[in-house]
């Protein structure tokens, strides 16, 4: 039985200290053979059939990793195009909740609308900020700026109170944080950080009832049996939440299938402490260093006030890491070790 170790060393061989998950994942060493076929298929004229394949099982990998039947889950390309969907739904005057600084992708499509009342709390206070009037609460799990989590369980609780609908955005969490996609009304994550699939694809969850969307980009795919749907007016829209996919990007689905194969194998609880006794490591050594993190505990993001400046010398030293508005942040993910964080401390310290 292959360890945990073991997977990962065969499927990673970085060339530098890569620690910003948090803007791109690595792809594994399957992934990118899985590519290269796809990619062999159209330049040789094979069928495709087996791509159209690929995207529905990295589909139902998504649902199992999500804790939800596949017949909940869309593909997309961008988060931004489903929070379209649910900007969409809302009466005109509706209040969305969300959190301040939130990812653009998340909150945009609420304030596009121009008749919504878009409110911004600080995330801490996002709970006790749901009010009567409430209609939706939206709120990445962990922040892209600095990786603090949503505390969800106050979230729904109070949306429930006030009979508003949660919308999360697990970018930044799906991959290395257990999920709990039935605990929310949507759901929505990218696949190419810490999913580790390349770019393209989009994952949404929509409740059972379809919570009042209107599927407004539906094309052929969206029929509920597609190669029927080809020509003029989609009479038989998917009974499931396949009404609000869009064609998929093939090539991308074939790699994103491998990525998420591995993460099943590994398991995302694995994933999960392996990512954050690294976060925390990096946040003991810190302390060493007199810097003091942004708070944001059981986090694999660590976000550092004051040492963005710094991103370009980490850089030339091998060592991948962002500056975000002035601070730097490391993403620690599953092809990390110990040393990769030792050497960023070395690096800083000097």
């Amino acid at each position: 039985m292959e360890t945990f170790e073991n997977l990962v060393r065969a499927e990673f061989t970085p060339k530098h200290t890569y620690l910003n998950t948090a803007s791109n994942g690595l792809l594994p060493a399957r992934t990118v053979t899985a590519l290269h076929q796809a990619v062999r298929m159209r330049a040789e004229g094979t069928p495709l059939g087996p791509l159209y394949e690929d995207a529905e099982a990295a589909r139902a990998s998504f649902a199992r990793l999500a804790g939800v039947p596949a017949e909940r889950v869309a593909t997309g390309a961008s988060v931004a195009e489903y929070g379209g969907l649910i900007a969409a739904s809302l009466p005109a005057g509706a209040e969305v909740l969300t959190a301040e600084g939130d990812f653009a992708s998340l909150v945009n499509p609420f304030h596009v609308r121009g008749d919504l009342k878009v409110r911004a709390v600080p995330l801490e206070r996002l709970a006790e900020s749901v009010r009567p009037g409430t209609a939706l609460v939206a709120v990445s799990i962990a922040q892209s700026a600095d990786g603090r989590l949503a505390d969800l369980p106050a979230v729904r609780e109070a949306a429930r109170a006030h009979g508003a609908r949660t919308y999360v955005d697990a970018s930044q969490s799906a991959g290395w944080l257990p999920m709990d996609a039935d605990a929310d009304d949507f759901l929505a994550a990218v696949g190419f950080k810490w999913l580790m699939g390349p770019h393209g694809a989009a994952f949404f969850v929509a409740p059972q009832d379809f919570g009042g969307l209107t599927p407004l980009l539906a094309g052929w795919v969206a029929g509920e049996v597609p190669w029927d749907s080809c020509y003029g007016p989609v009479e038989q829209l998917a009974r499931s939440a396949r009404r609000f996919d869009i064609s998929p990007a093939l090539f991308t689905y074939a790699g994103l299938r491998a990525s998420l194969a591995l993460i099943e194998e590994l398991g995302v609880d694995a994933v999960h402490a392996h990512d954050v006794a690294l976060a925390d490591r990096f946040r003991a050594g810190l302390d060493g260093l007199g810097h003091a993190p942004v708070s944001a505990p059981g986090s694999a993001i660590v976000s550092v006030p004051g040492l963005g400046h710094r991103q370009g010398e980490l850089s030339r030293a091998g060592i991948e890491v962002s500056d975000r508005a002035g601070n730097l942040r490391a993403a620690f993910h599953l092809y990390n070790t110990p040393a990769d964080v030792d050497r960023l401390l070395n690096v800083l310290s000097g």
